[in-house]
């Protein structure tokens, strides 16, 4: 008889990284988090550090017909950088490693460099070591960054409590939207080879998916104004999966109020323009890298007043679910439609 068998689809990638985890069991004493956080925390003295990896593999995370070897550089340090800052943390340095095929040129991997370079200075983090190997398939990209958090101001997803303040940085659906414009004029070309890409005025968006930022701003901010998030985590698959993950870790529930959610004038117009709905391209979309974060009651008037941190739901009892509040007044529960890495469609 065959063993059974269960397709990596039917599980998805938490639902794999869950199964996967039920049997690794820590036995370090230093080990304070392990899987299940934007981070792994160790004890490391007076303060924890923290390490997080991200990989991007061609033709599954980035396509090189629209996306420039810079910008890949750039954002592959940022999207480490975000887990990190997730965890309220300051991040020091990364390794990277490289699997190449042989259609790359050393001058192609210098300007992937320059990117990445660019990113470390922007984030004051230090390239310190990595591998290289060969690739049949395409680029391949591992980094991982390595960060430091007092005990005192790490932020995990589990911390929220029952009425904490929901709060998200920035804006949503942005790279979502941005990608739309990319992937169309991808297709133009393919049609007409004669035709120039029309970006100008979709600029910011295609700036959200190409170059995205990790909100370091914003953690340096929240600590000068004394702020220690309840919960934090990044949002990197779409605001209603990240919701989701802090609702499991924290064991709350949460309502989120549609006319509060922070949609760019030019995400808005273009997922319009695209017939898509820009709501669900703020819920599902992904790939922003804001912070979504949690703060108690008494922590409201210090950031009321902050320019790019926005209220946008409340925590509850988990038995009460997780809901969005549309701006009818309706109750709609809340569910993740993001990007799914394991779908057999993405092959």
């Amino acid at each position: 008889m065959s063993e059974e068998r269960t397709e990596l689809s039917d599980l998805g990638e938490f639902g794999l990284i869950d199964r996967l985890a039920e049997k690794l069991n820590p036995k370090q004493e230093s080990t304070v988090k392990g899987i299940g956080d934007d981070a792994a925390v160790i004890s490391s003295g007076e303060q924890y550090a923290l390490l997080s990896t991200d990989m991007l593999v061609e033709g599954v995370h980035f396509d090189l017909s629209y996306v420039p070897l810079q910008h890949l550089g750039y954002k592959a340090i940022a999207v480490n950088v975000s887990d990190i800052a997730a965890m309220n943390g300051k991040p020091s340095q990364v390794v990277v490693s490289l699997a190449l095929s042989n259609r790359f040129s050393v001058e192609a991997i210098e300007v992937l460099y320059s990117g990445m370079r660019a990113a470390c200075e922007d984030y004051n983090v230090d390239i310190i070591g990595g591998d290289t190997t060969a690739s049949r398939s395409g680029l391949v990209i591992s980094v991982s960054a390595y960060g430091t958090v007092s005990e005192d101001n790490i932020a995990y997803r589990s911390g929220a409590g029952k009425n904490d303040i929901l709060c998200v940085t920035g804006d949503l659906g942005g790279a979502f939207v941005g990608l739309q414009v990319l992937e169309r004029e991808k297709q133009t070309f393919l049609g007409n080879p004669n035709m120039q890409p029309q970006l100008d005025k979709y600029q910011y968006i295609v700036q959200r998916q190409l170059k995205p930022r990790a909100r370091m701003d914003v953690i340096h901010e929240l600590k000068e104004l004394g702020v220690v998030p309840t919960s934090m985590i990044d949002v990197s698959d779409g605001l209603a999966s990240e919701v989701l993950h802090l609702s499991k870790a924290s064991g709350v529930g949460f309502s989120v109020y549609e006319e509060q959610f922070p949609i760019d004038r030019q995400t808005y117009e273009t997922a319009v323009e695209f017939n898509l709905d820009p709501v669900t391209s703020a819920l599902n979309g992904g790939e922003d890298y804001e912070l979504l974060f949690t703060i108690k009651q008494e922590d409201h008037a210090k950031l009321e007043k902050h320019a790019d941190i926005h209220f946008i739901g409340h925590s509850q009892d988990l038995e009460k679910g997780n809901l969005m509040i549309t701006k009818k007044g309706n109750h709609v529960a809340l569910q993740a439609q993001g990007w799914n890495h394991l779908s057999p469609d993405n092959e």
